[in-house]
This record gives C-alpha cells, sequence and structure tokens, in this order.
C-alpha cells in the first residue's frame, strides 16, 4: 500500500480497510528506518493514523499543516511524495528530521523546538486573510508542547481575534518524559473519565423523548454548558474563543476525519480537536517504554564504552547533592536525557521537572536561589537560547547563583539545524557578571560542576554530545576561575583550545612536531574569564595564536582573545580563529562537521600551516623547544 502513495491526494481512493493496511505499513518503514538511521520513533507510531487523516480531509500543500516540534513528522514525509528519500532520512544530504521549509512545500513552517505551532499557524491564518484567501491551517500539538507557556499566548491571541484555525492537540500523556504540570493532570482526567460521554448520551435519551419545541432545545443547550463546565476541559476552550470537539480516539481514522471535517468547516471560530493517541503505537517496546523509544540511535557497535558526559553530569550532580542539601537541580521535560534520573530518584523533592518551559525553568531557579539555595539548570545548549531574558534579567542582573549545565553544545550531528548548540559560548559571554566554562574531558566536567556550586554566582558549563574520553575520574576538585591549563609547550605557536577541541589540539601539535613546528597546547577552561596572564604572555613569547572551539567565531571564544590583545596594545599578534561558520549547520554525523570545519586534529594542523607559512617552511631540525 505505502508504495502506491506518491502525494496526499493518492489516500482518497482507499477504504478504511486499505488505510489500516498503509498505517501497518508506515510503522514497519518507521521501526525499520529509524532503527537503521537513528531518530524519533514513538512519537511517530503515535502520529499515523491521525495524519493520514489530516491528509485525507486537508488539500495540502494548499491547506497548511503546522507540526509543533516536528519530531512526529515522519509520516507526514512518507505520505507527501518522499518515500523514495525516506531511505536517507538524518543523512547528511538526506532528508531532514523536522520539518524544513527548503525541503518541500508540505512543510508549511520548520520547527525543531516546541510550543510553536499554534503562534506560527496563527500568522499564517492572518496572512491568509488579509490576502482574502480561503484555505485552511491546522497546528498539530503535543499535550507536552501545550505546556509551554507560548502556546498559551497563541491562545490566547487566537481566540482574542477569532481566527478560522484548526488546533489539533495530539494527546499522548509524553513529550519526551512524560508530561507534568496541571495542564497535564486536567488532560488526564478527561483522558481516564468517560462520564461525558454517557452523560451526553444519556441526555439525548431523555430529550428524545420530550415533545419537541423551543423548551426542549433550551434544555438541551443548559444541559450540554452544564456537563462539559462540570466535566471536561471544553469548558476552558470556550471561554477562550475555541470551539472544543473531543475527545476523539486518535487510532480510529473514521471518527478523526469526522471531527476534523467539522472543525474545518467552521468559519467564526478557531477550533481545537482533542485527539487521544498512545506513543509507540503499534510497536511492543516503544509502547512499554515511551521514554526509551522517543530518540533512538542508530544499531551500530558502540566503539566507546566511556560513560557519556550527560551520565557524568547526572552522577557528579548526585553525589553534590549528597554533599549540600542547599543544591537543587531542575529539568524542562527531560530529567533522563539531560542524566538527571537519579538524582530524581534518590531526590524526588529536590529535583524539578518544569515541562517544556526553558523560560520558567530559569526564572524558578532565580527565585530558589534568593533563598539560599544552589539550582542546576540542565537545559540542552539550543533550548537554553528560549530563556535569554530570564537569564539576563533574573539571574545575572542579581548576580544569583545559578548553574547552567549546557548538555549538546557545539555539533551534535544528525538532529541538525535546530539543535547544533553553535551560539551558547556567544550569547552568554555577553552577559555581565556570567562566567561561561567548558571541560576538555569528562574529568574535567566534575571539577567544573562542583566549581560552579560553589561559584557564589552565575556559571554555565557546556559540554557535548556523546561519550566522554575514557579518562581516569577523580574526586571532584574546585577549579580557580578563569585559569587555563599549559598542557604542552613549544616556542613557535600557542593554541589556545576551549572545551570538546582541546584534545585534537594536542594532536595537531604532536603531528606539527613531525615537521619541526613546536606548539604551545593551552586548555583555556574559561571562555569567560579569560585567562588573560597566559594569553598575554605567549602572544608576547610567540606571537603567533591559533584559537578553536566548537562555537560560531561571531562573539566567541577566539573574538574574546582578539579583544583581549586589543584592549592590551598587541595588536601585532597574528591570531587565527578556527570555530563553527556563520551560517546554520545542516544534520550530519558530528566527525564529518568536525573535519570540515577544521576541528580535528587534522584540520587544526593544516590551519596552523596555513595561517603560518614560514613555519611550514623551517626545516625540522631547525627548531627550539621551550621547556
Amino acid at each position: 500500500m505505502l508504495e502506491r502513495i506518491n502525494s496526499p491526494a493518492d489516500l482518497n481512493g482507499l477504504t478504511y480497510t486499505e488505510l489500516e493496511r498503509l498505517a501497518a505499513e508506515i510503522r514497519a518503514e518507521l521501526v525499520k528506518r529509524v532503527s537503521l538511521n537513528g531518530g524519533h520513533l514513538a512519537s511517530n507510531l503515535g502520529v499515523v493514523e491521525l495524519t493520514i487523516a489530516l491528509h485525507r480531509i486537508l488539500n495540502s500543500p494548499e491547506d497548511k499543516i503546522v507540526w509543533d516540534v516536528g519530531h512526529q513528522s515522519y509520516v507526514h514525509k512518507l505520505l507527501t511524495g518522499r518515500r523514495e528519500e525516506f531511505a536517507n532520512l538524518r543523512q547528511h544530504g538526506g532528508l531532514s528530521g523536522f520539518p524544513d521549509r527548503l525541503e518541500s512545500p508540505y512543510d508549511a513552517f520548520g520547527a525543531g523546538h516546541a510550543s510553536t505551532s499554534i503562534s506560527a499557524a496563527l500568522g499564517i491564518a492572518l496572512a491568509r486573510d488579509l490576502a482574502g484567501k480561503r484555505y485552511h491551517v491546522a497546528a498539530v500539538i503535543g499535550d507536552g508542547a501545550f505546556g509551554g507557556g507560548m502556546a498559551f499566548e497563541a491562545v490566547n491571541h487566537a481566540g482574542h481575534v477569532g481566527a478560522r484555525l484548526m488546533v489539533i492537540l495530539n494527546d499522548n500523556g509524553m513529550s519526551i518524559s512524560p508530561s507534568v504540570g496541571a495542564v497535564s493532570g486536567l488532560l488526564n482526567r478527561v483522558r481516564l473519565d468517560s462520564r461525558y460521554e454517557q452523560a451526553k448520551d444519556e441526555a439525548k435519551r431523555t430529550l428524545s423523548r420530550l415533545p419537541l419545541g423551543e423548551s426542549a432545545w433550551a434544555l438541551s443547550k443548559r444541559i450540554k454548558v452544564r456537563l462539559k463546565k462540570a466535566l471536561v476541559p471544553g469548558a476552558f476552550w470556550e471561554e477562550m474563543g475555541f470551539i472544543y470537539l473531543g475527545p476523539v480516539d486518535g487510532h480510529n481514522i473514521k471518527e478523526l476525519e469526522a471531527a476534523l471535517s467539522r472543525a474545518r468547516d467552521h468559519e467564526t471560530r478557531p477550533t481545537l480537536i482533542h485527539v487521544l493517541t498512545r506513543k509507540g503505537k503499534g510497536y511492543a517496546p516503544a509502547e512499554a517504554d515511551a521514554t526509551k523509544f522517543h530518540g533512538v540511535s542508530p544499531h551500530k557497535p558502540r566503539s566507546n564504552a566511556a560513560p557519556s558526559y550527560s551520565e557524568i553530569f547526572g552522577r557528579t550532580a548526585v553525589r553534590l547533592m549528597r554533599e549540600n542539601s542547599k543544591v537543587v537541580a531542575i529539568t524542562a521535560a527531560m530529567e533522563d536525557a539531560t542524566g538527571l534520573g537519579d538524582a530524581a530518584r534518590e531526590f524526588p523533592e529536590r529535583v524539578f521537572d518544569v515541562g517544556i518551559c526553558e523560560q520558567h525553568a530559569v526564572t524558578m531557579a532565580a527565585g530558589l536561589a534568593t533563598q539560599g539555595f544552589v539550582p542546576i539548570v540542565a537545559i540542552y545548549s539550543t533550548f537554553l537560547q528560549r530563556a535569554y531574558d530570564q537569564i539576563i534579567h533574573d539571574v545575572c542582573l542579581q548576580n544569583l547563583p545559578v548553574v547552567f549545565a549546557l548538555d549538546r553544545a557545539g555539533i551534535v550531528g544528525d538532529d541538525g539545524k535546530t539543535h547544533q548548540g553553535a551560539f551558547d559560548v556567544s550569547y552568554l559571554s555577553s552577559i555581565p557578571n556570567m562566567i561561561v566554562a567548558a571541560p576538555k574531558d569528562e574529568d574535567e566536567l566534575q571539577h567544573l560542576l562542583a566549581t560552579a556550586v560553589a561559584a557564589g554566582g552565575p556559571m554555565a558549563i557546556r559540554y557535548p554530545r556523546g561519550n566522554g574520553l575514557g579518562v581516569p575520574l577523580r574526586d571532584p576538585r574546585l577549579i580557580p576561575i578563569g585559569k587555563a591549563e599549559v598542557l604542552r609547550h613549544g616556542s613557535d605557536v600557542a593554541i589556545l583550545a576551549l572545551g570538546s577541541t582541546v584534545y585534537p589540539a594536542l594532536e595537531a601539535a604532536e603531528r606539527l612536531a613531525v615537521e619541526g613546528v613546536q606548539c604551545t597546547v593551552v586548555n583555556a577552561r574559561f571562555a569567560k574569564p579569560l585567562d588573560e596572564d597566559v594569553i598575554l604572555g605567549l602572544a608576547e613569547r610567540t606571537r603567533r595564536l591559533v584559537t578553536v572551539e566548537e562555537n560560531v567565531l561571531a562573539g566567541g571564544f577566539g573574538s574574546a582573545v582578539l579583544q583581549t590583545l586589543k584592549t592590551a596594545g598587541m595588536t601585532s599578534t597574528s591570531v587565527d580563529c578556527i570555530g563553527m561558520p556563520d551560517r546554520f549547520v545542516e544534520h550530519g554525523p558530528q566527525e564529518m562537521f568536525r573535519s570540515l570545519f577544521h576541528l580535528d586534529a587534522e584540520g587544526i594542523a593544516r590551519r596552523v600551516k596555513t595561517a603560518f607559512p614560514e613555519l611550514a617552511r623551517r626545516s625540522p631540525i631547525n627548531h627550539k623547544v621551550v621547556k
């Protein structure tokens, strides 16, 4: 059946029996492809019937479907002319794992972060009305993303302007971790409570025995309103200006089409369709553990037995929480993904999952800090961008001791443009009072986390996605803030490396030594404050510096080094800055991009020779080593 679907129009002639077969084939294709390529599995398995129904009721791409976050858009890609390319999902040069307007006209809006769909869909609907057009607009948002403040801002405005808009609430009780918060609790109650439908059926039977007329009609309306107010969240949405439909079985295509058709045909107000789905539907392992199967890595031999940076962070957080009862931890719907699962189990009253609400997480941390606690806010680098004003206004302006643990900093890889942690050094280093650090390995991560907890002010630690290097782990100790570490001495050029680039810089120095170029290698540790004594001393001795970082060059570590030299009047020092380019980096293997951007050992060595050709022309025996 799937091979017959080359566009959504091919769905229209199928019977419901054929659609059920198609749904089964789509699930088999999802399991096969995600097992090979990695990606988001459970979320896509849960929206198969919903996606089929949407494309049968709407005329995409003329009608616009906006997917929140977008990690549930694989089924949409399969049905919109990208089936033959699906084998290259999340591969460099292949399909993105998220909606991408540059990839297909069926992708009405790009996504990768949560809670954006209703705002974007409202903007599209308003543009349609201003242009005098008639197409339909639908936003598909999960119950986890619905807890984000931006979603409520959009609902508030959409209800106010009365836009003709469909909002499909995909309610599966999950985001990445189980959904939390009052909204989730409200939806759980209606998900599990059958009283409304039972009462509505009873009301229909009663009314059918009453004489026809205005009195019966008025009574039916009063009964319906009172039942909804008493038992379901529909009253809330209707007070917000929406028409509420549901709950609807999200795995029954016929029921879905009926609800979507009603919503499509409403002309005067936005409509919310409450759809109940099961994350991981149709694949027993994913149904049993939707958190584990939310994001799946490709099946391949594990070449590095070292624990991941996330694991080391989590272990260290537990240790620090045992030692200091004032240390607490906060995560935004990613308790296990950030490594805080063990801490939450041991200290359930001191680990707070706020849902997909990064802004709230940061300001709540600031509130805790005013009362003598030391909050560790564990958020991916790319997601912390969403709380930039809160970092400035609520934390740094008041110089509060909040620790930011930035997982997935630098090149993330297969998740692509929306997830690369390319900007945190730049956007954090510009803020007064903020300390920004990056460990060279997993052992140093422990020490920097202990240092941050003891710092007495805001401090951010960025660390990469993936496994550590397998170095021995020592007891956490404090590192002097702003103090770099000189790992190798050489007289020709100094390589100042930050975080994950330190070991490649050391290897580059070994390669260059064979060619007669002697390099000093510095583990900068801190992007802010810089170790100015080390930097200026090396600039004076070598007159040649190279900076290396997994961050964009604009406003990054290298920029700070250049500013330091300029301030000190040492503008005659030659400096070459290596980092990520001034563009959004697509999806692909981490090591491929590190090679492409000269962030691996070979690339660093090549850049040193290119930047300072006079060194490359020297004989290996005519050099001086500084001890």
